[in-house]
């Protein structure tokens, strides 16, 4: 193969952000979001979040003070990865011109001490938490924290990426044999149908489970929905060839947006003060979820007791299975009881 002279210079010029340049505490610039009602809106109408409490009131009347989704962390405080390697001098590899790949999601953990409203002005730092190696695959984690104008935390998150992976390029399926699953289109949270302290019995089921769907254009629209850094217009979640080439072998959503989704389930079984007074969720992603997809999440409490400052909590496993009976994601909240 014949190499043009501006490949040859651009490839020596590229000092690519491989898992072997990677060092811990390696760091990006802190970014800042205002926060506005129509910021919340949109954040949820890509999460398919039909609930009133994150839609723009309507004109006239004493609404209150709009609270973001708990998993809007990632959003107004966004990992960007690509920009921790330029603050360090290298080239995110889905930035590469001469050795372009993605480093897709595997795993986020966020944790949150209280409600975010709209108005509020966050800071964000980000930084490389760990790297290591399981099964030939090689995974980097970062650290990502809110602060409020105070400077005090309102949420973080580690977000773990796949740098390398020993595992072949999985297939695509088939759409022609698969099983047809109703989405739960207009879900919305009744306060009287939420678990209580009283019936978190270890190995109870959470009482209401949630079909979500996944398109194209919804893939597109959580993409462009962006409050800070720059935009990815091309990655394994909007272009089909370049995502053809990649671990997943076609187009998936993102981590986040799925992320999401399990917010919005566990919103119909609790109130969204079980995961901002000292909550917390783990999602790991299992099978890639696709547009077409219809993903259903069900969930059951694996343990309740209480903490040394006389909170009562409950740890809960999360199963998001598709139509397909494949396992897409496994998550693990633990949710504050009032």
């Amino acid at each position: 193969m014949t190499t043009t002279q501006g490949t040859q210079q651009d490839a020596t010029a590229e000092r690519l952000w491989t898992y072997d340049t990677v060092r811990v505490g390696q760091a990006g610039a802190e970014t800042q979001v205002t926060l506005t009602g129509e910021d919340i809106a949109e954040y949820a109408a890509c999460a398919q979040n039909p609930d009133a409490r994150y839609s723009m009131p309507g004109a006239g009347g004493d609404a209150p003070r709009m609270m973001a989704m708990p998993t809007m962390a990632l959003t107004y405080a966004p990992l960007l990865r690509d920009e921790i390697a330029e603050a360090n001098g290298f080239v995110a590899q889905e930035r590469s011109v001469t050795a372009r790949r993605q480093t897709p999601f595997a795993k986020c953990e966020i944790r949150w001490y209280r409600p975010v409203y709209a108005g509020e002005t966050l800071t964000a730092s980000r930084r490389v938490y760990e790297k290591y190696e399981r099964r030939g695959s090689k995974f980097v984690t970062f650290r990502v924290s809110a602060f409020d104008e105070a400077g005090a935390v309102v949420a973080s998150y580690d977000y773990t990426c796949i740098f390398e992976y020993s595992a072949g390029q999985r297939a695509v399926p088939d759409a022609s044999d698969q099983v047809t699953v109703a989405q739960d289109t207009d879900a919305v949270p009744d306060p009287a149908q939420f678990l209580t302290w009283e019936q978190a019995g270890t190995g109870t089921a959470l009482p209401r489970t949630l079909a979500v769907g996944e398109t194209t254009e919804n893939i597109l629209r959580k993409n462009a929905h962006r409050l800070a850094g720059r935009p990815s217009e091309s990655n394994i979640h909007t272009d089909e060839e370049f995502a053809r080439q990649n671990i997943f072998g076609g187009a998936v959503n993102a981590g986040p947006a799925t992320l999401s989704y399990v917010d919005r389930f566990l919103g119909l079984n609790f109130p969204p003060e079980a995961l901002y007074n000292g909550g917390s969720l783990l999602m790991r992603a299992i099978t890639p979820f696709r547009a077409g997809d219809v993903v259903t999440f069900s969930g059951e409490i694996t343990g309740a007791g209480g903490n040394l400052y006389g909170q009562r909590k409950a740890q809960v496993r999360i199963r998001g299975v598709n139509q397909r009976d494949e396992l897409v994601s496994l998550s693990d909240a633990t949710v504050t009881f009032a």
